[in-house]
């Protein structure tokens, strides 16, 4: 393949940085994309000294008018063919960005490039022919950017000579566009009037399009948003080895995003560890000072003994990527077999794999026609939006989210079979065992939230025996009730008579007796409800699983009434028995309670009345997004 490059520094003269962009261009055979590119080079000064005159020359030598798709015809080879054969990467510079344009050959290659990662688009050109209008190929093309999640598009309405320069045509086709585009969630940034021949509207807005008022192509790609820099987004550091050298453990890898150094708080994701960098190693040269970026490969050595893994992510604590066995992807198949539920894979998440399964597919696509088919497979070459179980857990993010942890290949007997998106982690989710057929219910969360008035949630209420967490929970529970919703108590002592009464107080015990609370939860939270726990919950790591389950439904309060005052208070007798030795597990007369340190509530009931509280947690839930302000009801009685 080979490319038209111009020098790649995104350095200008003052020494900032300049942003750079990654465009796609898409548009039906013959509208012109050739032509504009190539009139975009000549406009921004990126062709090579001489060049265009040589063209020039050689066109007149052989009695042919030159034609500005000569320039890609020169530099790609794709004169004989008639046609783009590769994704060909384009650079060239506006004012303000550094942009490189991605050429689109065929649907097929084109979907595999993207979606597997060879090529990644920030923002997209969309060309029109005046004349033809808008087609079928036009409006698949729209599709298909929707498919990739390209938000950012501008549309080009090309040779306007062929229609007079009509504004009136202009109007029908940015109407029928735009209204397409929009159906898809996709807003067009412009929609432009140009003749890529004439040069009109590409770089400069001429006397035959005076009527028109917008942004020409130039200024509208230099007003497109660029990708976030991996040093910007959260750190990810995936585990590749661990060495040890002397009486140093190196945990090694290459950052793929965000930046760390020595002191940094870390999480070991998905088993939730936390630690602090001890000190950054390299080589020849170690240890190394100061913040390392994206890209680098480094070791690390750690302030305490912790298992690690291959393809473990080492993340900053407080902005961890989700631990899950369960994800949608968005994938390109290329095996020969067609994908098919129930189908057993091996899923590799960088270095981390895991056995799989497929629970569910959806929206499968053939990338020629890219238009939604009711297959119950994906065959070769094919997309689609599937569901994976998988038997470990691992940590992930959405693409969306982060483009370098957020994608997966998958591997079927040893071999490549495809590749893929990852869309949404259903975080804290279990593995289903291949005989296990999981059943969806027959309610849409949309439709719970209509009734309940308010959206699932986990309100976990820790804190000291006798704090009050009990009390506070049934005053919130009667109140969410009285106002129409759909709360739940879980109390801890509770369930340890029953779900949980197979477990003791040792510290793996009161673990699991935690995660049992927080799938417990986070069910029925995804089913609308708003589950109240209330436990002591006294271990932080604990509570930190709890989280990672329920995901962005969790809400922690911190019920902080002094030691002094539940003891005093003690209903259950439990602070005497601990007095005299009878109760050797009990939390609340030592240092074992570990406190919150984000909660996103705190409340001492030794200066709240139960209405007091109940009014806060639920003014909590109001602008947190949980209760709809309809139905929030502080005057309610208790």
């Amino acid at each position: 393949m080979n490319m038209i490059v111009t020098p790649s520094s995104s350095a200008t003269p003052n020494g900032t940085t300049r942003p750079q962009v990654r465009i796609v261009i898409v548009g039906h055979v013959d509208h012109g994309k050739s032509t504009l590119v190539g009139r975009l080079l000549h406009e921004t000064g990126s062709l090579p000294d001489g060049k265009l005159e040589m063209l020039k020359a050689v066109s007149a030598r052989r009695g042919m008018p030159f034609e500005w798709s000569f320039l890609l015809d020169a530099l790609q080879t794709e004169r004989d063919q008639g046609i783009t054969i590769d994704t060909t990467q384009i650079r060239f510079r506006t004012n303000s960005r550094d942009i490189v344009l991605i050429d689109a050959p065929g649907h097929a290659e084109f979907l595999r490039n993207m979606i597997t990662g060879a090529s990644q688009a920030d923002g997209a050109v969309l060309i029109i022919d005046a004349l033809e209008g808008v087609r079928d190929q036009t409006r698949r093309h729209g599709y298909l950017l929707h498919l990739l999640g390209v938000k950012q598009v501008a549309v080009v309405v090309n040779k306007m000579d062929r229609v007079d320069f009509s504004a009136d045509r202009f109007k029908e086709i940015s109407d029928e566009i735009s209204a397409h585009l929009n159906g898809l969630g996709v807003t067009p940034t412009a929609v432009i009037p140009i003749s890529a021949r004439d040069g009109d509207g590409v770089a400069e807005r001429t006397d035959r399009i005076r009527w028109y008022k917008g942004p020409t192509v130039v200024e509208a790609l230099d007003q497109l948003e660029p990708a976030r820099p991996l040093e910007a987004l959260a750190l990810r550091l995936p585990v590749q080895a661990i060495y040890k050298f002397d009486d140093r453990r190196i945990v090694a890898g290459r950052i793929e995003s965000g930046s760390l150094t020595a002191g940094d708080e870390i999480v070991i994701m998905p088993a939730g560890k936390i630690a602090k960098i001890k000190t950054v190693e390299s080589w020849p040269v170690t240890p190394v000072a100061g913040r390392q970026g994206a890209g680098r490969s480094v070791g690390i050595t750690l302030d305490r003994e912790l298992f690690i893994e291959r393809g473990d992510i080492i993340a900053h604590a407080g902005t961890a990527p989700r631990e899950t066995r369960r994800l949608r992807a968005r994938i390109f198949w290329l095996h020969d077999k067609p994908l098919a539920k129930g189908d057993q894979l091996l899923v590799r998440c960088g270095p981390k794999e895991s056995r799989a399964t497929v629970v569910a597919i959806e929206k499968a696509v053939d990338p020629g026609e890219l238009s939604s088919s009711e297959n119950k497979a994906i065959g070769r070459n094919h997309v689609g939006e599937i569901d994976i179980s998988l038997s470990n857990p691992i940590a992930t993010d959405p693409y969306t989210e982060n483009p370098r942890t957020g994608r997966l290949v998958i591997e079927v007997s040893g071999r490549i079979a495809g590749g893929g998106l990852v869309l949404s982690v259903d975080a804290g989710q279990r593995a289903v065992p291949v005989d296990i057929v999981p059943v969806e219910s027959a309610l849409r969360p949309d439709e719970r939230s209509a009734r309940y008035q308010h959206n699932g949630a986990v309100v976990w209420l820790t804190g000291l025996p006798a704090s009050g967490k009990s009390t506070l929970a049934k005053a919130l529970e009667r109140r969410l009730f009285t106002n129409g919703g759909s709360p739940i108590l879980l109390d801890g002592d509770t369930l340890r008579a029953g779900l949980n009464s197979d477990l003791g107080f040792s510290a793996t015990d009161r673990s699991e007796n935690i995660r049992r609370l927080a799938e417990v939860a986070t069910h029925l939270a995804r089913n609308g409800h708003i589950a109240i726990v209330a436990a002591v919950s006294p271990a932080r790591e604990d509570r930190a699983t709890a989280r990672r389950i329920a995901d962005t439904a969790f809400r922690e309060v911190h019920v902080a009434t002094p030691a002094e005052v539940c003891e005093e208070r003690d209903p259950k007798g439990h602070y005497k028995k601990a007095r005299a030795g009878a109760l050797a597990s009990f939390t609340g007369i030592g240092n074992d309670y570990e406190r919150p340190e984000a909660a996103e509530l705190v409340i001492d009931t030794s200066k709240r009345t139960v209405a007091e509280a109940a009014d806060e947690i639920e003014q909590m839930l109001k602008t947190s997004g949980v209760l709809f302000d309809e139905v929030v009801d502080l005057a309610a009685n208790i």
